[in-house]
């Protein structure tokens, strides 16, 4: 056998020993970072206290209203934030975007300044904040919590529904991410819970995927019983069957707290679209992503969904949208939705609804805010 032919089966041997060698690190890192998702997948118990209590640090701008009763109109806004990180000037991968998070951290500060001078402006008694993060990777590690809590001068709790040590997607991938929903208000409650909706997904997807919850705050009435005030943000991207238990598993809260003779008002993120709305001006672009429908029939007799369709609430981020602000032809012919809202329960009379068109500058969302009235027992 001729030297040369030797010197290429040991040089062959040699890589095929180097390529088994990266095969099995490789394989060894996975199964590394599986057993670290592993232990460390956060696992929330079926009911628990709300994570972290909201005080806002300027004691100068702080009241405490009176006490709630029948008989009073109350004003909520709910606002998806998309962690400071789904303004104007980004887009997201899951939308068939390209960028995995904003391009800095002063991107994800000009969104949060713009989201508190929103809240500062609008003079609700109560927030509903979803995709609000405390310190991810996505968003630079800005504890937005508390900076929403202290530039409104209001207090609140917050609960996670996304926390992972290390999501390993995409590339480059979101890293650590700690997320969830904030409600803020100065008015007194008396418990701030969060709820476990069902998980849509199974291991090992589950354990860098978000745990979707309710948080439910408990505003006592003085005229006995309580406002059961619900924030929500429930499934995106699942295949449908996630929504549909969620959805069930939230209604039947909701219904059993009015059973109780407590006031009963939800609202956030559905990830779906209501009924009864006139969603012409939003037409459905193919191969992009659509909500389903919540039917009338899910809800129980005289209970109310309430949503505002003169105004999208949310828009797809498969692009940049600060383009679309100054092309009208491009941004009359982006792909809309009108996803957020509330339920409302009989006792509860619907005022107003009505999406504050933000033009998404600041986030993929428009708030939403919905004035309501407490009914007197008759």
């Amino acid at each position: 056998m001729k030297k040369t032919s030797l010197f290429r089966i040991a040089g062959f041997k040699r890589f095929a020993i180097v390529l088994a060698l990266l095969a099995g690190a490789a394989v060894f890192l996975f199964a590394v970072l599986l057993l670290t998702l592993s232990i460390t997948e956060y696992r929330p118990a079926q009911i628990e206290a709300a994570h972290t209590a909201l005080s806002n640090s300027r004691p100068d701008t702080q009241k405490m209203l009176p006490a709630l009763d029948a008989g009073q109109t109350l004003r909520i806004v709910s606002w998806n934030i998309g962690y400071g990180g789904l303004g104007a000037k980004q887009d997201f991968f899951m939308d068939g975007g390209t960028m995995v998070r904003p391009q800095n951290k002063a991107a994800v500060e000009e969104n949060l300044h713009g989201a508190a001078a929103l809240m500062k402006r609008i003079d609700a008694d109560m927030w509903f904040i979803q995709e609000i993060d405390l310190k991810s990777m996505r968003s630079f590690y800005v504890d937005e919590a508390h900076v929403l809590s202290d530039a409104s001068a209001l207090n609140g709790t917050y609960t996670y529904n996304f926390k992972c040590l290390f999501v390993p997607f995409p590339f480059p991938p979101l890293g650590r991410v700690a997320s969830g929903l904030a409600t803020f208000t100065n008015l007194d409650f008396t418990e701030s819970v969060r709820y476990a909706l069902p998980v849509s997904f199974k291991w090992p997807v589950r354990m860098a995927n978000l745990k979707r919850c309710l948080l439910v705050n408990r505003f006592p009435l003085t005229s006995g019983g309580e406002l059961v005030a619900v924030n929500l943000h429930l499934e995106a991207y699942d295949e449908g069957e996630g929504k549909i238990a969620q959805t069930k598993a939230l209604i039947d809260f909701l219904k059993a707290e009015y059973d109780k003779g407590n006031y009963v008002v939800a609202g956030g993120d559905f990830n779906q679209t209501f009924p009864g709305l006139d969603l012409s001006a939003y037409p459905a672009h193919e191969g992009l992503w659509q909500a389903a429908v919540m039917e009338q029939k899910a809800l129980p007799p005289d209970w109310q969904f309430a949503a505002d369709d003169k105004a999208p609430s949310c828009r797809l981020n498969n692009g940049i949208y600060a383009e679309a602000l100054n092309d009208e032809n491009l941004r009359k012919n982006w792909q809309y939705y009108v996803i957020d809202g509330f339920i409302v329960s009989p006792n509860v009379e619907v005022k107003s609804v009505h999406t504050l068109n933000e033009n998404f500058i600041y986030a993929d969302h428009n708030p939403v805010e919905i004035e309501v009235y407490l009914k007197k027992s008759i």
